[in-house]
């Protein structure tokens, strides 16, 4: 539980065993505060990751063969019978520590965080 306007917020975190060659899949369930729609969920986040060049935020549900052999990570939002599911996917050899390493060398030296990887 994490506290937040002076109330608990429950998230549960899904990781997906399926079989597959490498990706990784995940839905969250949250319960929002009060009344929000998809498409507010959706402005709401676009807003957020707008500045980061490596998650798009996307109107289909993210599979492993949406996003292979990139460094993106896909995220989409749905209202499901009054819960928030947050899907996202990711090709975890890519967006793993390899391409998380040259992300961070990037940002460290000054040089845009997109080089080398896009």
């Amino acid at each position: 539980m994490r506290r937040g306007s002076g109330k608990e917020i429950g998230v549960i975190f899904t990781p997906h065993l399926v079989p597959m060659d490498r990706g990784i899949l995940t839905t969250t369930y949250s319960r929002p505060i009060g009344a929000v729609s998809e498409e507010t969920l959706f402005a709401a986040y676009r807003e957020f990751y707008a500045d980061e060049p490596f998650v798009r935020i996307v109107d289909h549900l993210p599979a492993r063969r949406t996003c292979p052999a990139r460094i993106f990570c896909d995220i989409t939002v749905r209202r499901v019978r009054g819960r928030v599911l947050t899907i996202s996917c990711i090709d975890n050899l890519i967006k793993g520590a390899s391409g998380a390493a040259v992300q961070n060398f990037n940002l460290m030296y000054g040089y845009p965080e997109t080089t080398a990887l896009l």
